[in-house]
């Protein structure tokens, strides 16, 4: 008899991870409030683009996966993985209504014996906290009749290399038992398994991958500033000292930061230690530095523009990329947003380019990119390089002799008295 999981919530990591699971043998069923998310995905569509059409197809006719709005339908499953979304509050707090939601939503069909994992990145004690007493009000016993534990997901959208099968899963349980079975049954769909002696390990776990990349994100867009003071390189410093082959690591400079990550997950550790009248420094300092980056980007194109006897308002800027990263369409938290926000408060006429992006919503509008031919010396003041996409020919666009600054160093190796840096 077939092993059955549950997946709630069907988005960049709950698909990824329900296909993994349904390739190695699993039936599974993946759970979301969006209708249309189950009828594509129960129509052999993907919704995200980390995971081809041609997989989510394969599943589906062989009845290995299916979609559903059914909450209920949680009573057949043996794993039951939570991947809802978890930011921030408009005052930099952590939301889990996400995860309370999906908790109350399922305990009722929970059957004795099940596993529930919860994925969702958030703060240390959140399984044991939140969840656990959820699961105990209706009578079950963590550890005897119910396995509850946390395993961090460690999706980077885009990545050829790292997914889902092959990245190493840390799995923390409420209980050693909790953790043996979760382990467990993660193994026969995954590569590798870490596990960890406790819940609030995997969930820290989590914390400091991304707080670690974000305070040395932090460190070099500072790095930036200063040199730019000094009339420096950042990139050439940066890429001459990982010639080092110990003792550094090499981040790069930019905009600021962006994605489901690195932005927020450092704020619910910071959050959670001011509960317990604790201040981290390092990790405020690193937010202060990386959310002043788009301020900085902007007032650098004002100093450009004014090298042109030009200012910023009245100005045409292209900004060229709105995705956080390159090579993907993903805009959640990309610092393009808010530079292009600032751009347009400031009296700047703006337009974008960006291959993967056709469109975004500015305060609740839809907002159209414009094709590549129309970026010309005519229409267009100043180029904003916000996101490095590897199909644009930076070449070319250097030739139309635009002035251009350049946040990611997307112009390496091309000279041109036109072309500006952080």
């Amino acid at each position: 008899m077939d092993t059955v999981q549950a997946v709630i919530g069907l988005g960049y990591v709950g698909v990824p991870l329900a296909v993994a699971f349904a390739e190695s043998g699993f039936k599974v069923i993946g759970i979301d409030v969006s209708e249309e998310k189950a009828r594509i995905l129960n129509q052999g569509q993907s919704v995200t683009p980390d995971v081809k059409h041609e997989r989510i197809q394969a599943l589906v006719d062989e009845g290995r996966l299916e979609a559903t709005t059914d909450f209920s339908r949680v009573s057949e499953a043996d794993l039951i993985s939570i991947c809802v979304p978890t930011p921030l509050s408009k005052s930099k707090d952590p939301d889990i209504s996400y995860i309370v939601s999906a908790c109350d939503a399922i305990v009722p069909h929970v059957k004795e014996g099940a596993v529930v994992v919860l994925e969702s990145t958030t703060y240390p004690g959140t399984t044991r906290e939140i969840i656990q007493p959820r699961f105990e009000q209706k009578g079950f016993k963590v550890g005897e009749n119910l396995f509850l534990a946390f395993s961090p997901e460690r999706v980077d959208p885009g990545n050829e290399k790292w997914n889902i099968k092959n990245t190493p899963k840390v799995v923390g349980g409420l209980t050693r038992e909790c953790g043996r079975r979760a382990s467990e049954l993660y193994g026969r769909a995954l590569d590798t398994i870490v596990p960890v002696q406790e819940a609030e390990s995997a969930e820290m776990v989590k914390l400091l991958e991304n707080t670690f990349r974000a305070i040395n994100i932090g460190l070099v867009n500072e790095l930036a500033m200063v040199c730019s003071r000094l009339g420096l390189n950042a990139w050439e410093i940066i890429d001459a000292a990982a010639s080092k082959p110990f003792g550094f690591m090499a981040f790069r400079p930019g905009p600021g930061l962006g994605g489901h990550c690195i932005p927020i997950d450092p704020l619910y550790l910071s959050w959670k230690m001011r509960m317990l009248d604790y201040k981290v420094r390092f990790i405020d300092l690193a937010d202060e530095v990386n959310s002043f980056m788009p301020e900085y980007v902007v007032r650098r194109c004002g100093e450009i523009l004014n090298e042109y006897e030009k200012s910023v308002k009245g100005s045409r800027v292209l900004l060229l990329g709105m995705a956080y990263k390159k090579d993907i369409d993903d805009v959640r938290e990309s610092p393009a947003l808010d530079l292009y926000e600032k751009l347009v408060a400031l009296g700047a006429r703006v337009d974008y380019h960006d291959p993967f992006v056709k469109s975004f919503r500015f305060h609740g509008e839809p907002t159209q990119g414009i094709p590549w031919d129309q970026v010309t010396k005519e229409d267009f003041d100043l180029i904003l390089v916000a996101t490095d996409h590897s199909q644009t020919d930076y070449a070319a666009l250097a030739a139309r002799g635009i002035p251009i600054l350049d946040t990611r160093n997307a112009f390496k190796g091309i000279e041109g008295e036109h072309l500006f840096t952080l």
